[in-house]
């Protein structure tokens, strides 16, 4: 009877040792292909500011950080199904997402550019009326399942809407000439325009943002499970902090050049 009992009480500490281990690790999961939010570099390793703000948020509430890496459209859905705990692959705070998961606070702001050819049909528009009216019966390229297709769909009337499943498709389309036009935030923008591929492209119009249209949201959030409200408060008081701190600062600058963050 000792020998079982001691059997079943090791059993039973080895279980709650491996639940304990599951609940201080927190899986997040990101796209891997929407640079400089995150990325994969040539050895195949998960990089980005996404990346970096995820591990020091979870030194921030003591877990473990395990990043997963998910297609974008499918993001929601594997939150849902707890492939992972949280999303972070620069997904906008809006309320159309609020039905169906909640967010922390957010972390990151940027405007939405439209960009075209510099000496393309978007060369003399200087406002959101003027880009509309030059697109009218014009392809426009964007990523699927984002903020930037609900805009392009419900706001810019008459255009001939193409999705992708990833940034850099668009741009190769772009860059070569299978569409008009592309619209995404502007650091999703940020790479190509830089880039060789990018030098005969610019961005025109103005910078759109959640100020110009709710649509566009209140800003990049990590994405949640609405049962999890603890989560969410241990989040939301780590980006406070780091923010605080300067050290949310740091990692905008470091990863696009100046301060994304949200205040």
């Amino acid at each position: 009877m000792k020998s079982w009992l001691s059997l079943a009480a090791a059993a039973a500490l080895m279980l709650a040792a491996g639940t304990a281990s599951a609940q201080d690790t927190l899986k997040v999961g990101t796209e891997g292909a929407y640079p400089p939010y995150n990325a994969t570099d040539a050895s195949g390793k998960l990089v980005g500011f996404e990346i970096d703000l995820a591990n020091a948020l979870c030194e921030h509430i003591k877990m473990k950080c395990e990043i997963v890496q998910q297609d974008w459209d499918g993001m929601i859905p594997a939150l849902t199904n707890k492939r992972f705990d949280a999303i972070m692959a620069g997904m906008s705070v809006t309320e159309e997402r609020l039905k169906q998961i909640a967010f922390s606070k957010p972390y990151s702001t940027t405007p939405a550019w439209f960009v075209g050819a510099k000496d393309g049909l978007l060369k003399d528009a200087k406002s959101l009326d003027d880009i509309k009216a030059a697109l009218k019966g014009k392809s426009v390229g964007v990523q699927r399942s984002t903020i930037h297709q609900n805009f392009l769909e419900a706001k810019v009337p008459g255009v001939d809407v193409r999705l992708y499943d990833t940034q850099d498709d668009l741009n190769l389309d772009l860059q070569n000439g299978r569409i008009d036009a592309g619209l995404a935030d502007s650091l999703g923008w940020k790479d190509f325009l830089a880039s060789d591929a990018g030098k005969g492209f610019d961005h025109f119009g103005p910078g759109l943002t959640g100020k110009d249209d709710p649509i566009f949201g209140l800003g990049v959030g990590i994405g949640l499970r609405k049962e999890d409200t603890a989560l969410k408060d241990k989040l939301d008081k780590a980006i406070d902090a780091m923010n605080a701190d300067g050290s949310m600062a740091k990692l905008s600058e470091k990863w696009f050049g100046f301060d994304t963050s949200v205040k």
